[in-house]
């Protein structure tokens, strides 16, 4: 079900300062990381404010407004499935804040940039400088990073040209309009 266009004048405030500001900015860190992969003191100072940002996160998705809350977009498997479905059905509904498939993406980002900035600062301690399999899983980490963010960023394009909305340019001013025929508030 696809939603019509309405007025951008109906548009709501859905994604805080925080998350947005924190977006960009573990967008910018893990960017910069990559630049620097070969390691070193700026490589490592993306790495521990990436880490510090994806706490933060965390923290707010237990504490912050209601759309940065996990428990307000992140559905069960059995709800993401249908919704997964229903992607592939072209029958998927818009949703004003994260829709389930992103939620869970979000969660894989979270989870695979924290795993990855603690790889690579135990890398760095006495115990395992130099340790072939801490480095070994760094890289694949980083990888997998790599592969979650082209699914993230297809899945954006995606759902922005399906239900003719700008997600990107949500995540910079923070509004979205909400689906047609909704009570959302």
């Amino acid at each position: 079900m696809r939603a019509a266009t309405q007025n951008s004048g109906d548009a709501r405030r859905v994604w805080d300062a925080l998350v947005r500001i924190g977006h960009w900015l573990l967008v910018a860190c893990v960017a910069l990381a990559w630049l620097t992969y070969q390691g070193g003191t700026w490589h490592e100072s993306f790495g521990y404010l990436s880490l510090f940002l994806v706490a933060l996160r965390i923290t707010w998705g237990w504490c912050g407004p209601v759309y940065a809350r996990f428990a307000h977009f992140v559905r069960s498997p059995a709800a993401t499935l249908r919704y997964a479905r229903s992607v592939v059905a072209h029958r998927d509904a818009r949703y004003l804040g994260h829709n389930p498939l992103g939620a869970w993406m979000i969660l894989a980002l979270l989870a695979t940039v924290g795993l990855t900035d603690l790889s690579g600062w135990l890398y760095t301690t006495n115990t395992y400088w130099g340790d072939e399999r801490v480095a070994n899983l760094h890289l694949i980490l980083a990888i997998l990073l790599l592969v979650l963010v082209a699914l993230h960023v297809s899945g954006v394009i995606m759902t922005s040209l399906r239900h003719r909305e700008n997600l990107v340019a949500a995540m910079f001013h923070g509004r979205k309009r909400p689906p047609a025929g909704s009570d959302v508030v």
